[in-house]
């Protein structure tokens, strides 16, 4: 289950991403060599109202991730380190909540093998192996960018 921590990241992050849409449409098929404009905290919990201590933390996750950039000061705020298209949803999911995966036993980078169980033997491992799989499938190849423009 996506926790109520990752909900909130995704909601401001959407906020993050619709604020820079216009000069990142702008240039459609070219790298952005100019870095995204610093939002301010209060911007994107006026968007979306939630504690701004609360994304405080957040964001600071975030951005020790690799994920997000800060600016302090005047003009300040968080950017995207990357384009949205290259952040894909798995890899906040990970930062915030850690595995995907509902069992230990089939999460490639949280693995750890259960207590008394045979994998090799084991119906539910290969059914949540699946279902990892599948989730992965969607949450690999889907951006923030996508989640951006879905909700548009």
């Amino acid at each position: 289950m996506l926790s109520k921590k990752a909900q909130y990241a995704f909601r401001a992050l959407t906020a993050l991403v619709e604020e820079d849409m216009p000069r990142l449409q702008s240039l459609e098929g070219q790298s952005p060599h100019d870095p995204a404009v610093p939002v301010p905290l209060n911007l994107l919990v006026q968007k979306h109202p939630m504690s701004v201590k609360f994304l405080e933390t957040i964001f600071l996750e975030l951005r020790k991730a690799g994920i997000l950039g800060s600016k302090k000061g005047k003009g300040g705020g968080y950017y995207l380190m990357r384009h949205p298209e290259d952040v894909p949803l798995a890899q906040v999911m990970r930062v915030l909540d850690g595995p995907i995966a509902q069992l230990p036993c089939v999460s490639l980078n949280f693995y750890e093998k259960c207590e008394g169980c045979n994998e090799q033997q084991c119906g539910l491992h290969r059914i949540m192996s699946d279902v990892r799989d599948a989730q992965l499938g969607v949450l690999e190849n889907r951006s923030l960018w996508d989640l951006a423009r879905a909700g548009r």
